[in-house]
């Protein structure tokens, strides 16, 4: 069995839904993350100006990554969101666990595979809280396509999941980019209800609810608040209407 091969049983096997191979190259991502910031669209999130150099390179990050394996890990739950007006709404992402140690652990269980079948490749886990552009790499990796909403998007699959990754300072064969397939549809961009959605794949995160409710710290704009509703930690309207959700199944 080659490794690649054995990365791909033994993700399936940990409940991943996709895993796919990027080669560690400079990407646009990093400009892309720049002139977002410069257009004030991060909010209160300054510790993202600190990672412009490793959202355009991990080997920012990394010196000796040499191909990135990336993870998608599903979480959708079917369950309806609650409608009573009284009671507070929390993003689909949070009610579970905490899903960086869900991820990681898993991460670490296909990591401990690769150095078996590999002994000597070195390689780092990351789950969230790297600088990397997970988006870029997963949809460079053959993940997915990032959606006018800015969620990764795969074909079949939907947008609930989480990603994850392991650098590795050895080259693996990479997969194809992935290409995208929101066509003509506009739904995440007409059902945002603060309009956060400045055009397609650009999300000013100064007007999106997530954001807002998790991230930001202060009080939020009273002209935002009406249209908030009962969200008061995350949000999945964009998620919720895109047509792609439609065929997510349950995560167990």
């Amino acid at each position: 069995m080659t490794l690649r091969a054995l990365i791909a049983d033994r993700a399936q096997a940990l409940g991943f839904a996709a895993v796919g191979v990027a080669p560690v190259a400079e990407s646009p991502a990093g400009g892309l993350t720049a002139a977002w910031i410069a257009a004030g669209r991060h909010g209160t999130m300054q510790w993202i100006e600190r990672h412009v150099p490793a959202k355009g390179d991990p080997r920012a990050y990394w010196p000796e990554a040499r191909s990135v394996l990336v993870v998608a890990y599903p979480y959708f739950d079917p369950t309806p969101a609650t409608t009573a007006p009284h009671q507070g709404r929390l993003s689909r992402y949070a009610w579970g666990r905490d899903y960086h140690k869900v991820v990681r652990r898993r991460l670490e269980e296909l990591w401990a595979a690769i150095q078996a079948e590999a002994p000597g490749i070195q390689g780092r886990i990351c789950v969230d809280t790297s600088p990397l552009s997970e988006k870029d790499l997963a949809q460079r990796a053959g993940i997915g396509w990032i959606g006018k909403h800015g969620n990764l998007i795969r074909r079949g699959v939907g947008s609930w999941f989480f990603l994850g990754e392991i650098l590795l300072d050895q080259d693996l064969p990479p997969d194809l980019p992935a290409m995208d397939h929101c066509g003509s549809c506009t739904r995440c961009i007409d059902a945002c209800p603060t309009v956060a959605i400045v055009a397609p794949g650009v999300v000013d995160a100064r007007r999106c609810i997530s954001y807002l409710t998790i991230e930001h710290r202060g009080d939020i704009p009273p002209e935002l608040r009406p249209a908030m509703g009962n969200l008061v930690y995350g949000c999945d309207i964009c998620q919720d209407v895109c047509p792609h959700n439609r065929f997510a199944k349950p995560s167990g």
